[in-house]
């Protein structure tokens, strides 16, 4: 049991029935409790050289978890560097006025607005580069809720290509960036939308934010180069990460809980101590609704055309295959830890797959196939 586990599972009836969770987060809570638990299925493996047997369970595969929320930023980071073109990218970050936070905290339906305001400022940047040959830039979208102290703060980080394809094909470099246009066009942007989503009572508050934010909205944007480690490790870091680490949490006396951070302004070492109740109410308003989607693919990212694949990539289709074996279980271990999970501790030969479980039977993989195929094509059929 990791500490994560250990609070929740310390407070779980105190959060089920005064903290009165949302569904998702209740779902999300269990998955990461049960996380690991043998009753609720695995695999069963077993040394063919000595006949040793070591069963793997299950894990959760929520995000909310440590464990598994490591493994999906492992996955996705490597899914968007698959698709990222060879060229300089640029890490811009889009942050709105504090006062708008709480909109999005009571209606998050509204963070789609985040996205699309987003969206909408890039394409109209390189839309005016050339109108005739609109170009298009390649660029991923990934939403935080939090900032390092674990407080609600939405915002948007953006990989975007320096440059964009023509509709001939031509490829335009852009160097240089109209940050002044970036600030106050996604303010616009973003404004605009949420008043037509809200309705006339956000107009006292969209004037306040034109008032205090002449210039508009800070937006940061640092370069990438185009190197493979240093766009992997920036993928890694600011747009795969789940919302706090346990390695973070430095302690836990059944009353309060102790983490750290730096802060962002200055790099500052922070450590901060929050009675476990307030933390858990942190952590758990950043599990997003089900099925919404925090990451989100635009211009060239997002289409597939044949011109498109003229293009040269990050990393080329042949080695796709090898880096996604890093991702799974077995190779993560190795490539992290440095030892085999599936080598027999007694005789170092190789571990074999014998057994499935799942609700405590034991189940053939050819079953589970039979039975996915049967309602895939109950559902064709149903259509």
């Amino acid at each position: 049991m990791n500490i994560l586990q250990k609070i929740f599972t310390d407070h779980y009836e105190e959060i089920k029935y005064t903290l009165h969770p949302r569904k998702t987060e209740m779902e999300n809570i269990d998955k990461m409790l049960n996380c690991g638990d043998p009753s609720f299925g695995g695999a069963m493996f077993g040394c063919p050289h000595c006949g040793k047997l070591k069963f793997v369970p299950f894990r959760c595969r929520s995000r909310f978890c440590p464990a598994c929320g490591n493994k999906y930023a492992m996955e996705r980071s490597t899914s968007m560097l698959f698709k990222l073109i060879n060229v300089r990218h640029r890490h811009c970050v889009f942050t709105i006025d504090k006062d708008l936070r709480a909109f999005f905290l009571q209606d998050r339906s509204l963070l789609n607005c985040l996205f699309h305001s987003v969206s909408s400022v890039i394409s109209r940047m390189f839309f005016k580069l050339n109108q005739a040959k609109n170009f298009t830039p390649g660029y991923i979208m990934v939403l935080h809720t939090f900032g390092r102290d674990l407080k609600w703060n939405p915002h948007i980080h953006c990989l975007l290509s320096e440059g964009g394809l023509g509709n001939d094909g031509s490829w335009r470099h852009v160097r240089h960036f109209n940050y002044d246009y970036l600030r106050s066009a996604f303010r616009t942007a973003l404004l605009n939308e949420l008043e037509v989503r809200i309705g006339p009572s956000f107009k006292k508050v969209k004037a306040r934010c034109y008032s205090e934010h002449e210039h508009g909205f800070y937006v940061y944007a640092k370069p990438v180069l185009c190197d493979p480690k240093i766009v992997a490790k920036y993928i890694g870091r600011y747009l795969g990460r789940p919302v706090i680490a346990a390695s973070r949490i430095d302690h836990y006396d059944g009353d309060t809980v102790t983490f750290h951070y730096h802060r962002h302004e200055d790099d500052k070492y922070i450590k901060e101590t929050l009675p476990v109740m307030d933390f858990i109410k942190r952590l758990i308003r950043h599990i997003p609704e089900k099925h919404f989607k925090m990451i989100r693919y635009g211009g060239l990212y997002a289409r597939h055309r044949k011109i498109d694949r003229k293009l040269y990539h990050v990393i080329p289709k042949e080695k796709h295959k090898k880096l996604r074996s890093f991702d799974r279980w077995r190779e993560a271990i190795l490539h992290s830890f440095g030892y085999d999970p599936l080598e027999c501790p007694d005789c170092h030969h190789k571990m074999v797959f014998l057994e499935l479980y799942f609700n405590h039977k034991r189940v053939s993989l050819k079953e589970m196939y039979e039975n996915a195929m049967s309602r895939s094509r109950g559902k064709r059929s149903s259509a």
